[in-house]
């Protein structure tokens, strides 16, 4: 079995939901995906990385909820994507959904590490437990953006079993640098494949330049999508991970296998 990635590289207006979503439609009606892929799109792609939860927040099964179960009914593909939800008292939460084509929600986690220097720790509150799902023959778990510097939240998701880790993102370019060496860093320390995916153009705050990767279990980048809105496609195959994990024993000598 082959897991499909099309992973949307997208240039979000800022605060504007409704163009947005068109932005995606038209997206995937260029380039589709095939039945059965994992859709990835970027950290609150929705509305660009506003700390306004005027803007962002959401009740759940919000518009933007409605509209990721939507796009996986239409193309017959689990999807995952950056929504904003109500958390405690005034803040709220930054999460990655995850949702099967017949609707259900296979995951839902919330950001770990909220970016202080942005702002975002005084909106958004921090989650605390790491999300698995599986698709396509593989355990997938979901993170965010400053996730990737953490790289005890990537541990976490390995000791409950995730050979593929995903990072939605809305990184700078400025760091971008970080964001290369880090997603590798990542897949070799964890022998697991690691996908990022970041957004392109810019607001009012950042310059985003992309480069959203997939690498695989060797530390090595399958898929680069460079700096233009796209879809970077990818295949997965689980038995590079099992195998690899098998020949090189470091997880298990870890503890974590």
């Amino acid at each position: 079995m082959t897991l499909n990635i099309h992973a949307l590289q997208l240039d979000s207006i800022w605060e504007d939901k409704a163009a947005n979503f068109t932005k995606v439609r038209e997206l995937l009606a260029k380039q589709p995906p095939l039945p059965g892929s994992l859709i990835i799109l970027p950290e609150m792609f929705a509305t660009g990385f506003s700390c306004d939860l005027t803007k962002t927040q959401e009740a759940t099964a919000g518009e933007t909820e409605v509209f990721l179960r939507d796009l996986a009914r239409e193309h017959d593909c689990a999807v995952l994507g950056g929504v904003v939800t109500p958390g405690s008292g005034a803040f709220a939460r930054n999460q990655s959904l995850v949702i099967a084509p017949d609707g259900r929600e296979l995951a839902r986690y919330t950001k770990q590490q909220p970016f202080s220097l942005g702002g975002e720790a005084q909106v958004h509150e921090r989650g605390h437990t790491p999300a698995l799902f599986e698709w396509g023959g593989l355990k997938i778990s979901p993170l965010i953006c400053y996730d990737l510097r953490f790289p005890e939240l990537a541990r976490a998701a390995v000791k409950l079993g995730a050979e593929v880790l995903v990072y939605i993102a809305a990184w700078p370019v400025k760091r971008y640098h970080h964001w290369i060496t880090l997603l590798q860093a990542r897949a070799i320390e964890n022998q697991a494949y690691t996908i990022g995916v970041n957004r392109t153009g810019q607001d009012p705050n950042f310059s985003y330049n992309g480069r959203s990767l997939v690498v695989d279990p060797h530390g090595i980048i399958i898929a680069d999508a460079g700096e233009r809105e796209q879809a970077l496609r990818a295949e997965l195959e689980p038995q590079i991970v099992h195998d690899w994990r098998a020949q090189f024993p470091a997880l298990r000598d870890a503890g974590l296998a």
